[in-house]
């Protein structure tokens, strides 16, 4: 087993494919079949698989989903083994399988290893696994910023460790550079509010409240509002217990529980339940006696000054006056209060605080510039080793004279910074502007690659920056589909040879419609509709020996029986397998 390729696929309700089982070499295999036949419908497939976006239109007419699975050989201990093995995934003997749904709703479903995950999970996955190239990523090709990924991609550490360094200070740099703006240009707004805190904790110190104040307050006025109720009511409740010594003939409840309880006293030998109401009057007589003694005293105690009162009315309207503006008591108030003091100690620290992030942002400033001219110099470096190894892969593909370079320049900015002696604007990846070029053939100028590259030679341009990737950054399955647009005869074949070469260190799908590149796959799959337009699972079918040579010959003259056509067939085959 060849670990990190995918090794079959099946396909159901998706586009024109019914039901069909794509099984793949862990070398070149190549997808053909006529035009609309459903080759590229793999290329859909895959990317499902991939996490690529779910478009309803894809799911088949009257079927209610379409259901992509696949089957991917994973390295034990790899990044993208350990990832789904974290996300509950289950890997049979280094088996992956994946899963994706797509309802004719719009509802995606992903499941990795019989379990169900984010779809995203699958796209993160898919950085590990799989390059797919089409036109559409030819295209992306084009924009300088994915040709300056393309070039720190080969840099590899050179590049990758001081951008690392660079895009941390620049972070900073951008977070310093908005509190700095943000203290500078709200400097009127933050004195306003300086003056508020100051003005509102001087009042709160000016009346200087403990904590709970207003609660005890509010009980005390209370009780000397109603000192007089109060008084009396505890004169006649100790009249009632222990007697009025103004009046000798009036009855007490102290002298009725006594009296009661010595009557029990003198029986309560002669039967034990009585005895326990004895002991019983006691406990009440007990009890009487000190509720009598602190009815007397409570009594004595009570202050019913009225100038206390004033002066107790007073403070709660003071503290009143602080808990309508700043908490609802004055717990609250104080908690404000202590919360504000810092707040106002971090504005009156302003012009401090401006100066040392003044400090910061020039230091940072100047440490982006060294970094940034690190990352100049290593792309520089690189690409000069980049251009060449790519150029002379396009000499193995039918373009011998044809010469890629890189542009690398800066955008002069004064308020940027310094490399190579100038002022130059700078981003999260540096300071460079990197683009492409391409000159065709001897005398041409260097020209970028969206200008002076046809469609041939852009699809030539990139098989040849990809075999270049393969060696110094692997991924174990490369899908192209029509890399080959454009091409034809000896590029043809040179693309084709090349695609093997690839397929020596990694998985290659190609889908084509070229027969110069399907003669030199290890495997050629045919992609074939049924007689109601639909693929079933008899419609893809792996080509051996004299169905091979016939598609073959189909794909050169349109005629599967045609003597020139087979025998250009067959020397075609016989020539990928002399490069083999």
């Amino acid at each position: 087993m060849v670990w990190g390729v995918l090794e079959e696929m099946r396909i159901r309700s998706l586009g024109v494919i019914d039901d069909a089982v794509v099984e793949l070499s862990p070398g070149f295999t190549a997808v053909t079949g006529e035009t609309g036949a459903g080759k590229t419908m793999v290329v859909t497939s895959l990317g499902l698989l991939l996490g690529g976006r779910a478009d309803p239109a894809l799911v088949r007419i009257g079927a209610a989903s379409a259901v992509v699975e696949g089957r991917i050989s994973v390295p034990p201990g790899s990044s993208v083994a350990v990832r789904a093995e974290e996300a509950g995934a289950e890997l049979d003997e280094g088996v992956l399988l994946v899963s994706r749904t797509v309802s004719a709703e719009g509802r995606s479903r992903a499941h990795l290893g019989g379990r169900s995950v984010p779809v995203g999970l699958l796209a993160e996955l898919a950085d590990d696994l799989v390059a797919v190239h089409g036109q559409t990523d030819q295209q992306g090709l084009l924009k300088p910023a994915r040709q300056r990924g393309a070039l720190d991609r080969y840099a590899g550490e050179a590049v990758s460790v001081p951008l690392a360094a660079y895009g941390e200070a620049y972070r900073r740099l951008r977070a310093v550079t908005a509190e700095l703006d943000e203290i500078t240009t709200r400097a009127r707004e933050r004195a306003q509010e300086a003056d508020l805190l100051r003005f509102g904790l001087g009042e709160i110190e000016a009346v200087e409240p403990r904590p709970g104040e207003d609660v005890e307050l509010a009980a005390e006025a209370e009780r000397l509002g109603h000192a007089e109720a109060l008084a009396s009511a505890a004169a006649l409740a100790h009249a009632a217990l222990a007697g009025n010594p103004e009046d000798p003939e009036a009855v007490d409840a102290t002298t009725l529980v006594a009296g009661a309880g010595r009557a029990l006293e003198a029986v309560r030998s002669h039967d034990p339940a009585l005895a326990g109401l004895a002991d019983r009057m006691g406990e009440i007589s007990i009890l009487l006696s000190d509720v009598a003694q602190e009815l007397a005293g409570y009594a004595d105690d009570l202050d019913a000054d009225p100038l206390r009162l004033a002066a107790v009315e007073e403070r709660r309207a003071l503290l009143t006056q602080l808990t309508r503006k700043y908490g609802e008591d004055i717990d609250a108030v104080l908690a404000w209060a202590e919360e504000s003091a810092g707040r106002l100690g971090e504005l009156e620290g302003d012009d401090d605080r401006i100066e040392e992030l003044t400090a910061e942002r020039d230091r940072l400033r100047d440490e982006l510039s060294v970094l940034a001219q690190a990352l100049t110099d290593a792309r520089t470096e690189t690409a000069a080793r980049f251009a060449d190894a790519v150029t002379a892969e396009l000499a193995s593909l039918a373009m011998p004279h044809a010469r890629v370079s890189f542009a690398i320049s800066q955008t002069e900015d004064e308020e940027g910074v310094e490399v190579g002696g100038r002022r130059v604007a700078y981003g999260p990846s540096g300071a460079d502007e990197v683009e492409l070029l391409l000159a065709p053939h001897p005398g041409a100028p260097p020209r970028p690659i969206a200008k002076g590259a046809s469609g041939g030679e852009l699809s030539r341009v990139m098989l040849a920056v990809e075999v270049v990737f393969a060696g110094v950054d692997p991924v174990p399955t490369y899908l192209f589909d029509e890399v080959d647009a454009g091409v034809g005869g000896k590029a043809a074949v040179e693309i084709g040879r090349r695609l093997a070469k690839l397929a020596k260190s990694a998985q290659v799908v190609v889908v084509t419609h070229l027969p110069q590149v399907a003669a030199f796959a290890d495997r050629q799959l045919l992609v074939e509709k049924t007689n109601d337009g639909s693929v079933t699972r008899s419609g893809v079918t792996v080509l051996e020996g004299e169905e091979r040579v016939r598609e073959l010959s189909r794909m050169l003259a349109g005629q599967e029986d045609s003597e020139t056509a087979r025998a250009h067939a067959e020397e075609l085959l016989a020539t990928a397998r002399a490069d083999a």
